[in-house]
């Protein structure tokens, strides 16, 4: 975690977390564990090089080397064999976590058109979030220019979070924009 962000969740989050749902001790405080960033690629099955620019442009948005996910089972319909790449993955902890969110929230998310705040119901339960992006341009790091076709990804924030309410808070704390 960079030291202002470590700063930030000592001193607002931690004190804001234990006033309202009453820990009795620092550690049973949520925190944020990682930010996965996944993105499927279905025209990737007639040509390999759509996943390769799929790859560059979330290696570009996140800073770290990307994984490509390959298909389970093979599915005629979708005429898509097992092990054939279909995806790309890259799983974010610790300073690139953080630095990942903070651009999101304060730089992407008010670039998207209509903004009225991310969905406050897409917690899974569990404490996590999956928030879906329609399109790579909102990024400031991709250049309109070089992009071939827009295409969405899924960003999931896994927390240390027992329930939905607890989650929501601290991502709520973390300044994510949820509707009102």
């Amino acid at each position: 975690m960079s030291s202002r962000l470590k700063e930030f969740y000592a001193s607002e989050v931690v004190p804001a977390m234990i006033k309202k749902f009453g820990y009795k001790n620092i550690m049973e405080v949520p925190k944020l564990d990682k930010i996965v960033v996944n993105r499927g690629v279905g025209e990737a099955k007639e040509n390999a090089k759509v996943l390769d620019t799929a790859i560059k442009e979330l290696e570009t948005i996140t800073g770290q080397k990307v994984v490509a996910t390959k298909s389970k089972k093979s599915i005629a319909n979708f005429k898509i064999r097992e092990g054939m790449a279909i995806g790309c993955k890259v799983t974010l902890r610790g300073d690139r976590m953080y630095e990942f969110l903070d651009r999101l929230v304060n730089l992407s998310l008010p670039r998207v058109r209509d903004f009225r705040g991310v969905s406050a119901n897409s917690f899974d339960g569990r404490g996590n979030y999956a928030l879906g992006i329609k399109e790579q341009l909102i990024f400031p790091e991709i250049e309109f220019d070089k992009v071939d076709k827009t295409r969405g990804m899924d960003v999931i924030f896994v927390t240390t979070a027992k329930t939905d309410e607890e989650a929501r808070e601290l991502l709520r704390l973390f300044n994510m924009p949820f509707q009102k």
